[in-house]
């Protein structure tokens, strides 16, 4: 199986300039996490960012979660993977999505195909004539796209999950598969700026229906995701207190299944202080 180690890091790239980024990544390097996973969306291009991350370090593994299919071609994409894999001693995980119809259509000028076969034919293309065994993950909610991480690649990295998913997600993946979950994490004991805070970070993906189909699907209802969200749905989605009860949260991801667990620090803006408490309090979880 993939080794990524017990834990990871998520974390929002754009937010951080180019040093600030070099900083985030030695920071959770030196903090012994295996592997610093990053999104694409309205700023840095992913490989690039990739490339940085892995310049900035020696041991971490950095995975894309996850790189747009729409923003490359699949050769482009083989391409690059081998390419910071070669340079980088084989770090480099290359985490799939097909993104949102809204980064779709709206920011690039593509159209949105139906996502398993769009995913499909972007693997086609990536693993033809090659032969090779490429470090690849899907970002799999639902059961068919789970199906395809299981069938095509080393496995999942879902995001924006609880461990009701976790379980079912591994329950479909079947044994030697990666699953590799992020948890949004708030070291804040007091609930209703925890809460704020959750909200203030969920807002922007309640607006995405694969997040919220998803959503419906693991047990929670409309009216939990509406106005900003439930207490009962922020509570789920972001887990708060001290280091005790969110390393138990934790701990039900791996008890469901999960192979990995990349936390992902909810702060208030530019609280760079906060976001290095929590990872250096959650390390040994």
């Amino acid at each position: 199986m993939m080794e990524l180690g017990r834990l990871g890091v998520w974390y929002p790239a754009d937010r951080l300039d180019g040093p600030g980024l070099a900083t985030l990544a030695r920071r959770v390097e030196e903090l012994g996490y295996g592997t610093l996973w990053y999104p694409e969306a309205r700023g840095y291009e992913s490989f690039t960012l990739a490339a940085h991350f892995l310049a900035s370090t020696t041991r971490l593994k950095v995975g894309s979660s996850i790189a747009n299919i729409y923003a490359r071609d699949a050769f482009t994409a083989r391409r690059g993977m081998a390419t910071l894999n070669a340079f980088h001693g084989g770090r480099f995980i290359l985490g799939l999505g097909v993104s949102h119809i809204p980064m779709v259509e709206g920011l690039r000028g593509h159209r949105y195909d139906r996502p398993v076969p769009a995913m499909r034919a972007y693997l086609d293309g990536i693993q033809a004539d090659t032969g090779e065994d490429w470090p690849i993950l899907l970002a799999a909610l639902g059961p068919k796209m789970l199906e395809l991480a299981a069938r095509r690649t080393h496995g999942a990295v879902p995001y924006n999950v609880t461990p009701e998913h976790t379980a079912i997600a591994a329950g479909i993946l079947g044994p030697g598969k990666v699953l590799a979950v992020e948890q949004k994490v708030c070291l804040e004991t007091d609930p209703e700026r925890a809460r704020a805070l959750g909200r203030a970070e969920l807002a922007h993906y309640l607006a995405l229906p694969n997040y919220v189909n998803n959503w419906l699907r693991t047990g929670f209802t409309e009216a939990d995701l509406k106005d900003g969200g439930s207490d009962r749905f922020i509570d789920g989605m972001v887990v708060s207190g001290d280091a005790a009860a969110i390393k138990a949260k934790l701990a039900a991801h791996f008890a469901a299944g999960a192979t990995h667990v990349c936390i992902q620090p909810v702060h208030a803006k530019g609280d760079i202080a906060a976001r290095d408490a929590m990872l250096a309090a959650l390390a040994d979880s």
